[in-house]
């Protein structure tokens, strides 16, 4: 029911860890910024280097921190999983890790574990084709350290999702090497909750019909274009499942602020409501105010109580972004 920590990249997600969650906090970012790493001492009790580089610029902080913190290095073992080359940590030229053409066995002074992060939305298989990557790799390193990171990306709870072989992987790669894993759900914590609701403002038709929604995917769910994928839509169907299809867009001024084809069963009109599915992570922790458009408000739903919304944005919200 309560994990044992937070993972943060950033000053900002540490401190809210350290805060609100009040456990460990894990730590691993690209680079540290000089004037923010005595405030991360504070907070991490892990904190992990993407590069030789950062660990020698920072290490003494480390040790002169008032706290104990166990010290990590990120490594890449170029072995790809992700088929979308923006969320591939392995992908060619990638800027995340260390590759073991890269690596200095020397410089390990203080270092207590290796840390990878190289799944996106996979299952316990694309794990079982890693390790054996990370083991060619890294395994001479292994048999020296306390703690493995296998990072974020498992999609621990999807219905699909092969738990077994995850439990069997970590206990045979933890007794192999003797040391303690450790997993960062991520996504899966949040995995099919929350909702978005959008109200259809207008329809056009040049070729095919589109409906333009009071909301945004590139202001609201970036993922959708970034990823990019098809969010779905309470009781509409693909493209061709249902009589009436249409073309569902945003209210920004980007040509391609485009939510993707859907069928409905009876046709759209102006006001109707569309409540987009899977919202909780990556939109309300990514969403924006290009073009000045708002934030979705939030609200919360209980049987007691019903709908309730717990906080509105407006001008003064986006006006602060800027100045």
């Amino acid at each position: 029911e309560t994990l044992k920590g937070v993972s943060a990249t950033s000053l900002n997600e540490a401190r809210l860890g350290r805060e609100e969650f009040g456990r460990e906090v894990h730590l691993c970012a690209p680079a540290y910024r000089d004037d923010e790493f005595n405030e991360l001492t504070g907070l991490c009790d892990a904190i992990i280097f993407n590069s030789f580089s950062q660990l020698k610029r920072f290490r003494k902080k480390v040790a002169e921190a008032s706290r104990e913190i166990k010290i990590g290095i990120r490594v890449n073992p170029e072995h790809s999983e992700v088929k979308t080359e923006m969320y591939d940590p392995c992908a060619p030229c990638s800027r995340l890790g260390v590759t073991s053409g890269a690596f200095e066995p020397d410089s390990l002074d203080g270092v207590s574990g290796l840390h990878f992060h190289t799944l996106c939305e996979c299952g316990a298989d694309s794990l079982e084709r890693t390790l054996p990557a990370v083991e060619k790799k890294f395994g001479k390193i292994l048999e020296n350290m306390d703690w493995v990171n296998f990072g974020g990306g498992h999609h621990i709870t999807r219905p699909d999702y092969d738990v077994e072989k995850l439990i069997s992987l970590v206990k045979n790669f933890s007794r192999k090497y003797g040391v303690k894993v450790i997993l960062e759900p991520g996504e899966a914590i949040a995995l099919n909750a929350g909702y978005l609701a959008a109200s259809v403002m207008d329809i056009v038709n040049n070729r095919m019909k589109t409906a333009i929604l009071d909301t945004s995917a590139s202001a609201h769910m970036p993922d959708v274009l970034e990823m990019p994928y098809r969010p779905e839509v309470v009781s509409a169907g693909k493209s061709d499942e249902f009589p009436h299809q249409y073309r569902l867009a945003g209210a920004t001024c980007l040509a391609g602020d485009v939510f993707g084809d859907y069928s409905f069963r009876e046709p759209l009109k102006v006001g109707d409501r569309l409540v987009f599915r899977d919202m909780l992570h990556y939109t309300m922790v990514k969403n924006t105010t290009f073009n000045g458009i708002n934030l979705p408000s939030i609200a919360v739903w209980s049987e007691k109580e019903g709908l309730r919304v717990v906080k509105k944005f407006g001008y003064a919200d986006y006006r602060s972004r800027l100045s």
